[in-house]
């Protein structure tokens, strides 16, 4: 016998976690069905930033606040820990200090331009050596990101009384039924397919004209570095500021933008901007990278990785640079829209492609589809 539910949700990625969370708040009778036995995708190959100060000022920015409004109740309610640690964003060029005090003087996100003592005593990971200054943000939160996945999809268990089924693939939607890879079927009244990366399994016609893309990102953790001190803010280099949507609306971004291509082509080649992100064991994830479509490989590149190392050296000083892990993380990511969503067939909802800021945008994503959309179904 079929068991039914409300709503069935395919992934158990913080996308897929938090429209079934949204699904709960309605009290409804909620299905979260993951392939694997914990979340293992881009959800937890990050640094566990929430980074409002990224998004553009308009709708897209108060979602990533929204969504920070989630993360805290989370926090609160006990389901994870989290460090309101804020964030630095690093000048170590003119340029970059242009494009600073340009996005300071607009008044819109609450910034705050720090000299460069200011800023030193903000982080002792911070490379004095030709520092401009920095902008200051409050608004950032650390979650780990390993974890967190697997203790929000425990707390919708516990306490929102959500049925999270994990090691259970899903291989497809039949007229309202959700079928597993065992022959298992959950019928449901909404299915929302929250799928990540994988674009293949579920839909392929719909996700072959949709305009996604896959993005490959390469990032490094360090060994422990005693004696830091907790709840560090995140560290952002110049390089950034080419790379965030928020930053656009300085016209002194495009020389910033010029003296990296003619001077370091190969940043923009693999899509390097640099961050670090400390954790309170003293470890500190490091990258990133951005490779898409067809440059993606299964074989990380050594060559990226030097990169990354010889750009946070600028920047960032550390008492010992041994490196602990490497990995690569895969995304999916749409050029215009902040998520991809489609209605395939009745009451089939697909919504995968927060690109790099899933952590940051998925809960206000979810709230708004479901004020906007698939609770209006």
């Amino acid at each position: 016998m079929t068991t039914h539910y409300d709503v069935a949700v395919i992934g158990g990625g913080i996308v897929g976690l938090a429209n079934a969370w949204m699904a709960a708040k309605r009290n409804l009778k909620v299905l979260l069905l993951e392939r694997t036995s914990v979340a293992q995708g881009a959800s937890v190959r990050n640094f566990g930033m929430i980074w409002p100060v990224g998004q553009p000022a308009g709708e897209l920015h108060d979602i990533a606040l929204r969504s920070r409004n989630y993360w805290l109740e989370l926090s609160e309610a006990g389901a994870i820990d989290l460090e309101t640690c804020g964030s630095l964003h690093l000048a170590h060029n003119d340029d970059e200090w242009a494009v600073l005090e340009e996005f300071a003087s607009l008044g819109t996100f609450g910034v705050q331009l720090l000299t460069p003592a200011e800023t030193c005593e903000r982080s002792p990971l911070v490379n004095p050596v030709g520092l401009c200054g920095a902008l200051w943000s409050d608004s950032e939160i650390r979650v780990h990101p390993r974890t967190a996945s697997a203790k929000i999809a425990h707390w919708l268990t516990e306490t929102q009384n959500v049925d999270c089924r994990f090691k259970t693939p899903v291989v497809g939607i039949d007229d309202g039924e959700v079928i597993a890879a065992d022959g298992t079927r959950w019928s449901a009244e909404k299915i929302l397919v929250c799928s990540g990366s994988d674009l293949q399994t579920l839909y392929p016609d719909v996700f072959a004209t949709s305009g996604l893309k896959l993005c490959k990102l390469q990032m490094l953790k360090s060994v422990s570095q005693p004696g830091l001190p907790s709840n560090l803010p995140h560290i952002a280099s110049g390089l950034t500021l080419r790379h965030y949507a928020s930053f656009e609306v300085c016209p002194s971004l495009q020389q910033l933008k010029t003296r990296i291509a003619e001077q370091t082509p190969e940043l923009d080649r693999y899509g390097i901007h640099v961050m670090a992100s400390t954790f309170p064991q003293g470890q500190i994830i490091l990258g990133d990278s951005h490779e898409y479509d067809e440059a993606i490989t299964p074989f990380d590149s050594t060559e990226i990785d030097d990169l990354m190392l010889r750009e946070l050296r600028k920047v960032i000083c550390l008492n010992d640079w041994e490196i602990a892990e490497r990995w690569h993380g895969i995304y999916s990511k749409h050029p215009e829209v902040p998520i991809f969503s489609a209605t395939p067939e009745p009451n089939v909802h697909i919504l995968v492609g927060p690109g790099g800021a899933g952590m940051t945008m998925s809960f206000g994503l979810a709230e708004r589809a479901w004020n906007q959309t698939i609770g209006a179904t």
